[in-house]
C-alpha cells in the first residue's frame, strides 16, 4: 500500500474516532444531567481509576500504556468541561511540579486557580471558589511536606485522590556555554536534589534560592550570566535553552501530589486511606497505635510525625495504609484505634494512583 492509500486509511479511521468521542460525549451529557438531579459530584476518583484500568487492560499495543493513559486524560478532562467546568487550585506558578501535577491528573480543559501557598490551596477550596485543590505530600529524597501535613489539622477538607509525578530537573538560560554561566536561581529543594552534578559540574557558580522553578526562570530569562533549574515547560514559556537535561543526581526522583476536596469517594479494589492520630503521652503509647493495624492485618504505608502546636512535647501521627476505611478490617481498625488513642481524624480513602 503506497503512502496515498495509507493516509486515506488514517483520515477514515479518525473520522470513526471522532464518531465515537463525540457518542460518548453524548452520553457523558445525561450522566451529567443525573449528577445534578441527586447533587452529586462531576469528578469521581473511583470511575476515573476504573476507566484508566479498563483502558490498559484491553490496549494490546503498539502504543505504550502510558500513551493510552494521557488520551484518556484528555478525554476525561473533555468530558469534566461538558458536564460542568471545573476550577482546580494549585501551588503556583505555572509550570511549576505542582501545575504539572495537576496537569497529570486533570488535563487541559479544566480551569486552572494558580496560588502562593498551600494555605491559599486550602482556603479556596473551603471557600468553594475552587472545585478542588492539588499540593504537594512528599518527595522521594527530601521527604514529607510539612506544611501540607499542618493544613489537615485544622481543615476539614478530604483527600480525594493521589498523583505521582517523575520530576526531571533541567538547567536552562539565555546563555548558550555554561563557562558563562556566573549564577543558578532555584529552589533550595531542587539545589539539593541537584547537588553532586552542580559539584562535578559548576562548583564555583552562585546558587540563589528563590520561591518557585517557575520564578527562578522568569529571573534567568532577565539576566545575563544567569541560569535556572526547572522544567522544559517553564523554559519554554521563558524561551530559555535547555543546556543539560536530567541533572537530578537520583533517577528515582518522584513527587507525591494530593488531589483535596469535598468528595467521599467510594471503594475501589485498589485504595488507600490516610488518617490522623494522636496518642496518649505514656510508655506504649506508639506501640498501642499500631497494635489495632497488626491485629486486623492492615498494612502500613506511611508514618510521619508532627507536632500538635497546641501542647509542648505533644504529637500528631498522620499514617497511610492500604484499604478503604469503609473496608471490613480497615473500619475494624480504626475503631478499635479509637479507644486507644486521643484523637483519630480519617482524612480520606482514595483510589491507589494508577500511574
Amino acid at each position: 500500500m503506497n503512502l496515498k492509500k495509507l493516509r486515506e486509511a488514517i483520515d477514515s479511521i479518525d473520522a470513526g474516532i471522532l464518531d465515537l468521542l463525540n457518542r460518548r460525549a453524548k452520553v457523558i451529557l445525561e450522566i451529567g444531567k443525573i449528577k445534578a438531579a441527586h447533587s452529586q459530584s462531576i469528578y469521581a476518583p473511583d470511575r476515573e481509576t476504573d476507566v484508566y484500568k479498563k483502558a490498559l487492560a484491553r490496549n494490546k499495543g503498539p502504543l505504550s500504556d502510558k500513551a493510552v493513559a494521557a488520551i484518556y486524560r484528555e478525554i476525561m478532562s473533555g468530558s469534566f468541561q461538558l458536564e460542568k467546568p471545573l476550577t482546580i487550585a494549585y501551588l503556583g506558578p505555572e509550570y511549576t511540579f505542582t501545575h504539572l501535577a495537576s496537569l497529570k491528573k486533570f488535563g487541559s480543559s479544566v480551569n486552572y486557580l494558580s496560588l502562593d501557598t498551600i494555605k491559599d490551596v486550602f482556603a479556596e477550596v473551603e471557600k468553594g471558589r475552587a472545585d478542588y485543590g492539588v499540593v504537594p505530600i512528599e518527595n522521594s529524597i527530601e521527604g514529607a511536606v510539612n506544611h501540607t501535613l499542618d493544613m489537615f489539622m485544622d481543615s476539614d477538607l478530604k483527600i480525594c485522590s493521589e498523583v505521582f509525578l517523575e520530576i526531571t530537573h533541567n538547567l536552562l538560560s539565555k546563555e548558550t556555554d555554561k563557562s558563562k554561566i556566573k549564577k543558578i536561581y532555584s529552589k533550595a529543594e531542587v539545589f539539593g536534589q541537584c547537588r553532586l552534578w552542580l559539584e562535578a559540574n559548576l562548583p564555583k557558580v552562585e546558587l540563589i534560592e528563590v520561591s518557585s522553578t517557575a520564578r527562578a526562570a522568569a529571573i534567568a530569562s532577565k539576566e545575563r550570566g544567569a541560569a535556572c533549574i526547572a522544567s522544559e515547560l517553564a523554559g519554554k514559556k521563558h524561551k530559555l535553552n535547555l543546556l543539560y537535561g536530567s541533572i537530578e543526581d537520583s533517577s528515582h526522583n518522584v513527587t507525591r501530589f494530593l488531589v483535596i476536596g469535598n468528595t467521599d469517594v467510594k471503594p475501589t479494589k485498589d485504595d488507600k486511606t490516610s488518617i490522623m492520630v494522636s496518642i496518649k503521652d505514656k510508655i506504649g503509647g506508639l506501640h498501642n497505635m499500631l497494635l489495632p493495624f497488626k491485629k486486623y492485618g492492615i498494612n502500613l504505608t506511611k508514618i510521619e510525625s508532627r507536632p500538635s502546636k497546641t501542647r509542648a512535647w505533644e504529637y500528631y501521627f498522620f499514617v497511610d495504609m492500604e484499604g478503604h476505611y469503609r473496608d471490613g478490617a480497615v473500619s475494624k481498625a480504626l475503631g478499635l484505634l479509637r479507644k486507644t488513642t486521643t484523637y483519630v481524624k480519617v482524612l480520606g480513602s482514595y483510589p491507589a494512583a494508577v500511574s
